[in-house]
């Protein structure tokens, strides 16, 4: 561990004790330490399976079936991933009242696995282990879809109304829900303690929420092992893994 890191890591846990409202915005970060491959790593699979634009999914069938190719290769990269000590951490935060939502930028449930309930888990990019209707919003389950799709290899379609069945993420091009938006940056206006952990802050308007809680005196703690170009309005940043930095409060 560098030099000052169990100092940060103490600090921290000072700031948590002492704040009443704690807000955590989680990125890629949290859930590697689960295994769950990030975007922009050398390396990544997602280099070979990469996202399908919005519009070109909608466009074309045959885009559509390339898209849910890639989606479940992906998924066998995520399979048997589970919650780490950083995930159970905030948990506990939202189980004891002291927390109350989680704002995050991933798409792999493990929140909500964690014991969160999806009430209190914001989705800024929506959720991978499901899909929706692009037509009627109908909830669709991938352990449906998977087997239909690999014996045929058709894309799916809404048995209510016959639209178009994708991931329940968002792709790029694709318009951010503005109903979790507004309510992530109601959070971030309310918080004391507002706690980035694992995000690089480059996706936009997300990263505008740890500047939102700043302006508003929130404590800002970046938890981050690479640097943001945020750390220099942060009151703390601490170069560890979440799971080390968090890890105490997991019991």
């Amino acid at each position: 561990m560098p030099d000052g890191t169990q100092d940060a890591i103490e600090t921290l846990h000072a700031m948590l004790d002492a704040a009443g409202s704690i807000v955590a915005f989680t990125g890629a970060g949290i859930s590697t330490e689960s295994g769950v491959p990030d975007f922009r790593s050398a390396g990544s699979p997602w280099m070979v399976n990469k996202p399908i634009p919005f519009e070109a999914f909608v466009r074309s069938r045959e885009v559509r079936a390339e898209a849910w190719r890639r989606k479940f290769a992906m998924d066998d990269h995520y399979a048997g991933a589970t919650p780490n000590a950083g995930h159970r951490a905030l948990a506990r935060l939202v189980g004891q009242g002291r927390s109350p939502a989680i704002i995050t930028q991933n798409i792999d449930g493990l929140h909500q696995a964690s014991g969160v309930p999806d009430a209190q888990v914001i989705e800024l990019h929506g959720n991978g282990t499901y899909a929706t209707c692009l037509g009627c919003g109908r909830r669709h389950e991938l352990a449906e879809i998977r087997p239909a799709f690999e014996a045929t290899g058709e894309p799916p379609d809404c048995g209510a109304c016959g639209g178009p069945v994708k991931s329940a993420t968002i792709s790029f091009g694709q318009a951010m829900p503005q109903d979790k938006m507004i309510r992530a940056q109601q959070l971030a206006l309310e918080a004391e303690l507002f706690l980035v952990l694992g995000s690089s802050l480059v996706v936009y308007p997300a990263a505008t929420l740890p500047v939102i809680a700043k302006r508003r005196e929130a404590t800002l703690v970046i938890v981050n092992r690479e640097p943001t170009e945020l750390d220099a309005i942060a009151d703390l940043v601490v170069r560890a893994e979440i799971g080390a930095a968090l890890g105490p409060l997991a019991g």
